[in-house]
């Protein structure tokens, strides 16, 4: 798998009837998520992952908004802290997975703890492959116990990034996003799709989908519909009547 395909929809994509087609997701997904609550036997972990201005957030806003917020829980992983780098780099992630009838997001994930060290060059080798390990371990002992995962790379390009990046330092709206630190990042541009394609090529199953992230309509939609596309596979059911009629 690799990040040389493009980052934006296809010219012929019609930006209002795609839209459109996502409010459609939108509701069913909602739908979906009701019998998935309701069933309380298993459980979907949905992976974000994307440089800097890649849209996480957006995404999150766009596509999940709509649903009960009993049935769906949210986790950003920045940079580990002092107390939890006292622990395996795990402990913090498992902490967050979802309980059985819950959608989980993580904005960022485990991933982290293999693309900032590979970038900064603080992981060795066999350290880099003890954790590539762990976290394909990690990943299908989860779906064993009923979670079925879905990994998404936000795929924008180097140059729609620099705008982005740019309008946090200009939109009074955006200004909080704003962080010096995503400037420095920018840099090792290069390092971290390296970094990226380890990921997809070494912790591939379950698999990558690379969305194109340039245009947020394109994106949501792309994640709209896998979402939805997987939730009607689980083939959920509400749970029938066990009380006296």
């Amino acid at each position: 798998m690799k990040l040389s395909s493009s980052t934006r929809a296809p010219h012929s994509l019609s930006k209002e009837k795609t839209k459109a087609k996502t409010q459609m997701l939108i509701t069913q997904i909602a739908e979906y998520q009701k019998i998935l609550y309701a069933e309380s036997k298993r459980s979907l972990l949905i992976i974000l992952q994307g440089i800097d201005a890649s849209g996480k957030d957006g995404l999150i806003a766009g596509v999940f908004t709509g649903l009960n917020p009993l049935g769906i829980k949210i986790a950003a992983f920045k940079a580990p802290n002092e107390k939890e780098l006292a622990h395996d780099f795990l402990r913090r992630i498992h902490a967050h997975t979802p309980a059985r009838g819950m959608i989980q997001i993580f904005n960022r994930s485990q991933y982290e703890d293999i693309l900032v060290p590979v970038v900064s060059k603080t992981l060795d080798e066999k350290k880099l492959r003890s954790r590539i390990s762990d976290i394909n371990n990690f990943e299908t002992m989860l779906g064993n116990e009923g979670t079925t995962i879905l990994k998404f790379y936000l795929h924008i390009s180097r140059e729609e990034q620099a705008v982005r990046l740019k309008e946090r330092k200009t939109n009074p709206k955006k200004f909080w996003k704003h962080s010096d630190d995503d400037w420095k990042t920018r840099r090792k541009w290069d390092e971290y799709m390296k970094a990226y394609e380890i990921l997809f090529k070494k912790c591939n199953e379950p698999e990558w989908t690379i969305v194109p992230a340039d245009q947020n309509w394109y994106k949501e939609y792309l994640v709209a519909e896998k979402v939805c596309e997987t939730l009607k596979k689980m083939k959920l059911v509400y749970p029938p009547f066990n009380g006296t009629k």
